[in-house]
């Protein structure tokens, strides 16, 4: 193949081919702004996918900083599309392991539960996606499978193998586009009151219409690429399923996707107003921006380095989707599910030991818990059980989760309560308003993954982030996830074909039955029906139902809000 080596770097920075270099790359295609060049990879006798990496669908964003994005600059010579583009700029300091390529190497290497590394410079310039087909300008309106990454809101990129959509594409012969967008006060930061009338007035939303100019990319490319654009599922994970939950709230994003699909992950409210500006107000002072007039503040801040204001950004605090009246007009799913989208399918699953993960990969002593320890771990490490009008005294807390799971040990005790209580309760409520939407309820569904991981002989059960390899069909390039072992890889490929043909299924017909499944019924408020993916699939009405209401009483509060 010739890849990158038959190119040249162009004017703009980016590989153009050099004439006479067009054999030399086997997948050709025209986007709206511009040919590309990919790779054609083969699969299996004459089967083949195409794949295009780091294709522009934006402006590079320091051009258009804190605004919303604009299309890219278009090119008439062939631009080769065939590594990852640059991740958006990370929160500096939060995911440490991520920060250089020689720490995200010895991140996949370590021991424990991981994920593939990710990959590609940090750079505004960021507005990149990617695409893996079965076949170019063949007419045949392949579905969509259109994912958007993990990371919270402030970090994370498509740029890993774990995204890698060659097998989801060739196994249910769909298009598969990933995409990088804008993230932490670079997508979210709300300037609009702080520095009013100076153009900043949609940019607590930039990083969500950064994914409604991609899903319009979609809209206008995707039949160049063997894709239907009326078949369009956005799906995503972690802060990806909460980007998927907020565009369903957002006017821009109407009509751009036709299913929905979230993965652990929720919005409930968006950020308001007085608490984005607070936020603002502190990334403005430690840029030293305070004192200055909002019309010269917005000048500096327009050419401050974006290594200034990753900086400046990590003492600011919480940055996601602000209702602004503007993009956001409506908290995506209070005082209900946002009706806006009411009328599209929607799919919301969780993992049964999210914070196994999320709490534990971090604190690795929180597995040695004994019934004299857990107390103070659960005070400290289960803000959700309390508010200001109800709050679950952490002794009965514990009585009672030790009656219901009396094979429970402290420290399964203590991933159970901080995963019902913090990261289950959020998806709990968008599905429970779905099902009281009359026109929402007959097209929406609820699974469960039980299947426990094969690393560290299970020690971190079905964590967060488990269901993404199952999906992409990608478990032997995630063995850090699955297991590495040959039992593991077999174990992780038989729930892998489950679960993926089931993304498949949903992305192809709006609903997620399939030959490999039970029968599935829509999630309803009378028996809770949800799918519980393990070893044997079955479907269980109201599973953990018990803490689902006890936890209840407390009131949820969507955090960074």
């Amino acid at each position: 193949m010739g890849g990158v080596a038959a190119a040249v770097v162009g004017r703009r920075g980016f590989a153009l081919m050099q004439r006479g270099d067009e054999d030399k790359f086997d997948a050709h295609a025209v986007t709206k702004s511009g040919p590309v060049a990919g790779i054609k990879t083969h699969v299996g006798g004459a089967a083949a996918i195409y794949s295009f990496k780091g294709v522009p669908y934006g402006m590079d964003t320091a051009k258009t900083r804190f605004a919303p994005p604009k299309r890219p600059v278009s090119w008439t010579d062939v631009r080769v599309c065939t590594e990852w583009g640059p991740r958006a700029p990370q929160t500096v300091g939060a995911r440490p392991e991520y920060e250089s390529a020689k720490a995200r190497e010895d991140a996949a290497m370590r021991p424990g539960y991981h994920l593939p590394a990710d990959e590609g410079v940090q750079s505004e310039d960021c507005l990149h996606l990617n695409v893996w087909t079965p076949g170019l300008r063949d007419g045949k309106k392949r579905p969509v499978m259109f994912y958007i990454h993990g990371g919270a809101f402030a970090n994370g990129t498509a740029n890993a193998a774990l995204y890698d959509g060659t097998r989801l594409a060739k196994r249910g012969d769909v298009v598969v586009v990933t995409v990088n967008h804008r993230l932490n006060s670079f997508g979210y930061m709300y300037l609009a009151e702080a520095l009013p009338g100076l153009g900043f007035e949609d940019s607590g939303n930039a990083g969500q219409l950064d994914l409604v100019l991609a899903l319009e990319w979609v809209r206008e490319n995707i039949a160049e690429f063997g894709g239907d654009a009326s078949r369009v599922m956005i799906f995503g994970q972690s802060g990806g399923g909460a980007k998927c939950a907020t565009l369903m709230a957002q006017p821009p994003a109407k009509g751009l996707f036709h299913r929905v699909l979230s993965m652990s992950g929720q919005q409930v409210v968006g950020v308001q107003r007085e608490h984005a500006t607070e936020r603002a107000k502190k990334v403005l002072a430690a840029l030293k921006l305070d004192g200055m007039s909002a019309v010269d503040a917005a000048a500096a801040l327009r050419t401050k380095t974006m290594e200034e204001i990753q900086a400046a950004t990590r003492g600011g605090g919480y940055f996601g989707p602000v209702t602004d009246g503007r993009s956001l007009p409506v908290d995506p799913f209070t005082p209900t599910d946002p009706r806006l989208s009411a009328d599209v399918p929607m799919v919301l699953g969780n993992t049964h030991d999210e914070t196994r993960v999320l709490i534990g990969g971090g604190q690795p002593k929180l597995f040695d818990l004994t019934w004299e320890t857990l107390p103070e771990a659960l005070a400290k490490g289960a803000p959700f059980l309390k508010s200001d009008t109800v709050s679950l005294p952490v002794d009965e807390v514990i009585k009672n989760f030790r009656e219901w799971n009396p094979t429970y040990s402290p420290s399964d005790v203590f991933f159970a309560v901080t995963t019902d209580s913090r990261s289950w309760r959020g998806e709990v409520i968008e599905a429970e308003r779905r099902a009281a939407d009359a026109k929402a309820q007959p097209h929406t569904w609820v699974y469960q993954l039980n299947w426990k991981s094969g690393v560290d002989a299970g020690k971190w059960g079905a964590p967060h982030t488990l269901d993404i390899p199952l999906a992409f069909d990608n478990v032997a390039l995630s063995p850090g996830m699955v297991g590495s072992s040959a039992e593991d890889q077999v174990r992780a490929q038989g729930m892998a074909d489950v679960v993926s043909e089931t993304y498949i299924a949903f992305a192809r017909t709006g609903n997620p039955n399939n030959a490999k499944l039970p029968k599935w019924p829509a999630f309803d408020l009378t028996s809770r029906p949800t799918m519980v993916f393990d070893e044997v699939t079955k479907v269980e009405d109201d599973p953990r139902g018990r803490e689902r209401k006890y936890l209840g009483q407390v009131p949820y509060v969507q955090p960074g809000s």
